[in-house]
C-alpha cells in the first residue's frame, strides 16, 4: 500500500520480497489507491444471481468442527471466504456477488484496510491541502496568471480532520456496497484451520469451497529504529498530522517519503531525505527521477543523504532532538549523527501474514510473502498449488499496490467463475500525487534495454514536453516531461513515464494500450479533445516511428 503510498515502476513495484533495507528502500512504498466504483443493490434480493450462476443450489452446513482439519468438508457454508477487508478484498467481493456466489469477507481491524484508514485515502486529503498551499503560496505563479494572494494559512487540526473525515467516508462507502449486495461481514481475525476451512474470531468455524487470502502489510521498520509515535513516526501515524515539525528527517525516497516531503514542506517545514542507495528516488526511471529532482526537491527546503543508514533512531525525549545516527552503506563505517524534531521511516512496507495458520495446509510464506502462481493460487512446500487456496495483494508481493490487489481479487473470481484469467502486471499503473504529479507503467529504460538484449532486439524512445502543451500553458504549469518506450520494429508498448500536471490520470491511457496489446501504430490515430493534457500522450505516440507498415486513416 494497501496503504500512500516504492523497485521500478513495475519492476520495484513487482517487489520481489525485500532482504535488506538498501533494498527495501527501493522499492515501491505501496500507497496507491484505486477504489472499485460503488455498488448499489439492484433489487432487495440479499444475493444478486445473474447468468448460470442462478441454477446454483446452495446449502449451508452447521460450523465446522475444529478438531476435523485433516479432510476437506463435501458441503461449505460460503462459496468464497476472504480473509480481509482492504480494497482487494473489498473488490473481490463484490465480483464475486455479481457472479453470484455466497460470500462472506473477515476483518481483523476496520473495513478498507490500510489504504482506506492508514493510506493512500488519508494521504490523498493531506496533498490536496499541499497542493492548494504550494499553489496560493507561490507568488510568481499567482501573479502569472493575474491573481493577488496574500497571507495563505492553514489550521493544522482542521487539515487533520479533512484527512480523517475522508478516511471515514470511503470506509463507510465500502461496508454498505458490501452490505447492499449481501456479502457477509464476519468480525475478527481470521485463519486457515485446514483444507477450505476458517476460523474467525475466538472460536468461530466456517467452510468455504474457496478461500482467498487478502491481509494485506504493514510498516516496515529497519532494525535499531525506535518508533514512539509522536517523534519517530511511521505513514500510519504521520497521516494523523499531530504535529507539523519544523525539521523532519524522512528516511528512505520512495514514493512514501516523496509524497510527505510534499506535505510537510508546503506546510512549512524543513526536510531531510536518508537514502540507502546511491541515488535518491532508485525505482524511478533514471531520466523521469533526474527531472523529479530538479522539480520537487532543488527548489523546496529540502536536503539529502544518500548512500547512507540510518542505523540508529531515538525518539526525542527529556528536552533532547530526535538523534539519527547514520553509517555508510558501503564501508559500515559511522558517517555522522543527525539532530531533528522529527523522523519518518519510509523505508517500505512487509506483509501481515502471521497467525494466518497458513502451517495448517503446509505453506511455507518466503519472507514473510504467501507464494503464488500467476493465478494467484498458493503454492504449498512442495511446489504444489494447494486446492481452493488463492492470495492477493500485499501479502503475496507481486505487485503492492491497492488497485492491483483489486485487480487480482477480480482475475481469481473469474477464475471461480470457470473463466481462465492471468492479470498482466505489466500493464498495472502506478503513481506518486506529488505536486506535479509522477506515474508510469511497464518497464523503465533500463530495464527495457536489459530485456531487449537478452531476447535480441531493439528498443526506441519517444519524448514530448509540457511545456508544447496548449491546456498546461494555460494553467501556468509547462513544467513536464512524458516519455515512451517501445520496439520499433513492432510498435509494443514496452512503458511509459510522465512527471506533470494530472499525470497520476494521463497514465491510463498507456496503461489500458498495454493491457489490451494495441501497438503504437494504432493507437497514434486516436483523437483527443483540443485543448487538453491528453494530448500530451497524443503528441507522444505520433513521434513515436515503427518500422512496420502502419495503418492509413480512412477518409469517410
Amino acid at each position: 500500500m494497501q496503504s500512500l503510498i516504492s523497485t521500478s515502476p513495475i519492476s520495484s513495484s513487482s517487489l520481489q520480497p525485500l532482504e535488506s533495507y538498501a533494498s527495501l528502500t527501493a522499492s515501491f512504498n505501496l500507497r496507491f489507491c484505486s477504489l472499485r466504483r460503488e455498488v448499489v443493490p439492484l433489487s432487495h434480493h440479499k444475493h444478486r444471481v445473474i447468468g448460470a450462476a442462478s441454477k446454483r443450489t446452495r446449502k449451508c452446513v452447521s460450523a465446522a468442527s475444529p478438531d476435523s482439519n485433516g479432510s476437506p468438508p463435501t458441503k461449505f457454508d460460503y462459496d468464497l471466504v476472504i480473509i480481509g477487508a482492504g480494497v482487494g478484498g473489498h473488490g473481490a467481493a463484490l465480483h464475486a456477488v455479481e457472479k453470484g456466489l455466497k460470500t462472506a469477507i473477515i476483518e481483523g481491524d476496520v473495513i478498507g484496510g490500510t489504504c482506506v484508514n492508514r493510506g493512500c485515502v488519508p494521504s490523498k486529503a493531506l496533498l490536496a491541502v499541499s497542493g492548494r498551499m504550494r499553489e496560493l503560496q507561490d507568488e510568481h505563479h499567482m501573479k502569472a496568471l493575474g491573481i493577488q494572494v496574500s497571507g495563505a494559512g492553514y489550521n493544522r487540526q482542521a487539515v487533520a480532520d479533512h484527512a480523517s473525515n475522508l478516511a471515514s467516508k470511503i470506509r463507510n462507502n465500502l461496508t454498505n456496497s458490501m452490505k447492499a449486495l449481501g456479502v457477509d461481514i464476519l468480525t475478527g481475525f481470521g485463519s486457515i484451520m485446514g483444507p477450505q476451512k476458517v476460523k474467525y474470531g475466538l472460536d468461530n468455524f466456517i467452510t468455504a469451497k474457496d478461500i482467498i487470502i487478502a491481509t494485506g502489510s504493514v510498516p516496515f521498520v529497519p532494525k535499531g529504529i525506535e518508533v514512539d509515535g509522536k517523534t519517530v513516526v511511521t505513514s500510519d501515524h504521520a497521516l494523523k498530522l499531530e504535529f507539523v515539525p519544523e525539521w523532519i528527517a524522512i528516511v528512505g525516497s520512495g514514493y512514501i517519503g516523496l509524497e510527505f516531503s510534499d506535505v510537510y514542506t508546503a506546510l512549512g517545514s524543513e526536510v531531510t531525505f536518508i537514502e540507502a542507495l546511491d541515488q535518491l528516488m532508485p525505482g524511478f526511471d533514471p531520466e523521469i527521477g533526474k527531472l523529479a529532482q530538479r522539480v520537487l526537491i532543488n527548489p523546496r527546503k529540502i536536503d539529502y543523504h544518500t548512500g547512507v543508514f540510518a542505523t540508529k533512531i531515538t525518539p526525542a525525549k527529556d528536552g533532547k532532538p530526535v538523534i539519527i545516527e547514520l553509517t555508510d552503506a558501503k564501508t559500515k563505517e559511522p558517517k555522522e549523527t543527525l539532530e531533528v524534531d522529527a523522523a519518518l521511516i519510509a523505508t517500505g512496507r512487509a506483509p501481515f501474514t502471521k497467525g494466518l495458520g497458513l502451517e495448517n495446509i503446509n505453506v511455507e510464506t518466503q519472507r514473510g510473502f504467501v507464494p503464488v502462481d500467476e493465478r494467484m493460487r498458493v503454492i504449498d512446500a512442495k511446489g504444489n498449488t494447494v486446492p481452493h487456496l488463492y492470495c492477493i495483494g500485499d501479502a503475496n508481493g507481486k505487485l503492492m499496490l491497492a488497485h492491483a490487489a483489486s485487480a487480482q481479487g477480480i482475475s481469481v473470481v473469474e477464475q471461480l467463475s470457470g473463466k481462465d484469467h492471468v492479470l498482466n502486471h505489466m500493464s498495472v499503473p502506478a503513481a506518486c500525487f506529488t505536486h506535479p504529479e509522477i506515474s508510469m507503467v511497464g518497464l523503465t529504460e533500463p530495464q527495457a534495454k536489459e530485456k531487449a538484449k537478452k531476447e535480441k532486439f531493439k528498443i526506441s524512445v519517444a519524448k514530448t514536453s509540457f511545456k508544447a502543451n496548449t491546456k498546461a500553458l494555460a494553467e501556468n504549469e509547462g513544467e513536464g516531461l512524458a516519455k515512451l518506450i517501445y520496439r520499433p520494429d513492432t510498435g509494443e508498448i514496452l512503458g511509459v513515464h510522465i512527471l506533470g500536471m494530472h499525470a497520476a490520470d494521463l497514465i491510463h491511457e498507456a496503461s489500458n494500450a498495454i493491457a489490451l496489446g494495441t501497438r503504437v501504430q494504432d493507437i497514434k490515430f486516436a483523437v483527443h479533445a483540443h485543448p487538453t493534457l491528453s494530448e500530451v500522450l497524443d503528441e507522444l505516440f505520433k513521434a513515436a516511428h515503427v518500422n512496420v507498415d502502419e495503418p492509413k486513416p480512412v477518409a469517410v
